[in-house]
């Protein structure tokens, strides 16, 4: 499994958010990895399985989920890795107008 995984769920429809690009990278924008969610809103192979401590972002393409009048065109989480070799699970919850994120497990 890779070090940093994630989860698009959309609040407004109760379900998972299928097909949601998402780009891990660099606190500088470096890309690390690429990926979709999966028809459970998931991505559980994002990156390697460890990664130098420090500063990293997820950054997922809600526009083309959301559609062309999406608010949140673009959602950008950044995160800290403090242990490089302990999994980090950043979920997104998505709504037309709101998201919120948490660290999971």
């Amino acid at each position: 499994m890779s070090l940093v995984t994630t989860h698009v769920l959309d609040t407004a429809k109760g379900q998972p958010a299928q097909g949601i690009a998402v780009r891990f990278e660099t606190a500088e924008g470096k890309p690390i990895a690429d990926g979709r969610t999966d028809d459970d809103g998931r991505i559980r192979d994002l990156g390697p399985e460890t990664l130098e401590p420090g500063v990293y972002r997820l950054v997922f393409d809600t526009g083309a989920y959301l559609g062309p009048d999406a608010f949140f065109p673009e959602v950008t989480l950044t995160f800290r890795i403090l242990d490089g070799t302990a999994h980090h699970h950043v979920p997104l919850l998505l709504s037309p107008f709101a998201h919120s994120t948490y660290r999971g497990s």
